[in-house]
């Protein structure tokens, strides 16, 4: 209760939603007001088929100026001269070297990109006009085609009308939002638990606690006081959540996703506005990060009464620290391949499965997996506290001395 009254608690569970969506948000509005100005490349072809049909675009100015030679180019459209660079293409264009751009400032990728993607479209045309094809651009144009891909779950029918429609791209923001989201969440109130039991053991209040309280009831009641403030954050972020999903997406989007037929668009919305769905998600959401929480917490609050600083906890701090870090790693790589190996097995070991597994929830893997990890998670919790709960019981009345990895073998064994 002393923390979820702190100003700093209610600012940062309400900011920490909006925080969110600014960042999923910002690269998009980077991209649509980031763009830099026209970049002018003068041409310079030898091969006389590829200057004459370089396509201008938002990004890049073609300038053809094939008459002039490669050096005097360079010496005209120097930096001074605002151009961006020198195109130059030789006579044998396939050969190593025979494209080369020369710029006057740092390249771009994007003028790169387009530069590469225009000569290989052009080169990759002149090829097809060898064989003597009539009306090629025609055909080429008649044969152009976009396919949109629809994902469904099947469900044994094979009728799409029962059937319910997925989206990849969808999961793999949901999981990501999730398992960040988690990553934050044990690393905050992990460090809180070992900050709070080293403030505790230096000014001696353990010591009179332990009075009228067990070491081992001390160390569960701090545990399970802060995993109380992250439920309670993330419980007020669900509400927010649901309630943005059940009323403000059907509100904003419901004439826009009626009006068009894109299935993407489609999906999404209909993802984000299923309340159950999202209701879902943060009920696996709070059992992960409640077991996860419960595991992590035991190990900050065993490394923090053995050391009397927070400093001289960071050494502990650190290898608590690496299994989360290394959960991370692997959500990202299980996004290609939700059900690989690597990534069943992460989810299923209790010091990766919290984040790797709530990445792996919006996939629809199946609920066995997640009951099982949640089972393993859970026992390996208990085992945890009771190798934690030795080592706190000797610790937190031990100053002036960082044990050893050999003294805290012996407390471990301690009866």
């Amino acid at each position: 209760m002393e923390r979820v009254r702190k100003k700093s608690f209610i600012v940062s569970t309400l900011l920490t939603p909006l925080l969110m969506v600014v960042l999923m948000v910002a690269p998009s509005l980077m991209m649509l007001y980031g763009s830099s100005d026209q970049k002018q490349v003068v041409v310079i072809d030898r091969s006389g088929i590829v200057a004459h049909r370089l396509v201008s675009t938002p990004e890049v100015m073609f300038i053809d100026e094939s008459q002039m030679s490669k050096v005097d180019a360079c010496r005209t459209f120097n930096e001074d001269s605002g151009i961006f660079g020198v195109l130059y293409i030789g006579s044998e264009i396939e050969h190593r070297d025979s494209v080369q751009l020369i710029t006057n400032e740092p390249s771009s990728m994007m003028v790169e990109e387009v530069v590469n993607q225009q000569i290989e479209s052009i080169v990759e045309r002149e090829k097809l006009r060898a064989y003597n094809i009539e009306n090629l651009d025609e055909i080429l144009a008649s044969v152009d085609t976009n396919i949109e891909l629809a994902t469904y779950e099947n469900n044994g029918t094979g009728e799409e009308a029962s059937m319910e429609s997925t989206s990849s791209g969808i999961n793999y923001a949901l999981g990501l939002v999730l398992g960040m989201m988690l990553y934050m969440l044990l690393i905050l109130y992990g460090q809180m638990v070992l900050t709070s039991v080293v403030e505790e053991k230096s000014s001696r209040v353990i010591d009179v606690m332990v009075t009228s309280s067990s070491p081992f009831q001390i160390m569960m009641g701090k545990i399970l006081g802060i995993a109380l403030v992250a439920v309670a954050q993330i419980a007020i972020w669900a509400v927010l959540v649901i309630a943005a999903s059940n009323f403000l997406l059907p509100l904003v989007f419901s004439a826009e996703v009626n009006a068009t037929n894109d299935m993407m668009l489609q999906s999404i919305v209909g993802t984000l506005s299923d309340t159950g769905y999202i209701a879902s998600l943060f009920g696996c959401q709070v059992l992960f990060m409640v077991g996860g929480f419960l595991l992590y917490a035991a190990l900050y609050a065993a490394a923090g009464s053995a050391v009397d600083s927070v400093q001289e906890g960071q050494q502990y701090n650190t290898l608590i620290m690496m299994p989360i870090i290394l959960s991370i790693i692997v959500m990202m790589s299980i996004f290609n391949d939700p059900n690989s190996p690597i990534a069943f097995w992460a989810s299923m070991i209790p010091l990766t499965s919290p984040i790797v597994m709530i990445a792996r929830v919006p996939f629809g893997i199946p609920w066995w997996e997640v009951v099982v990890s949640l089972c393993v998670l859970y026992i390996s919790f208990v085992g945890v506290v009771w190798l934690a709960a030795r080592i706190f019981r000797v610790g937190i009345f031990m100053h002036g001395k960082r044990p050893s990895w050999r003294e805290l073998w012996q407390w471990l064994r301690t009866k």
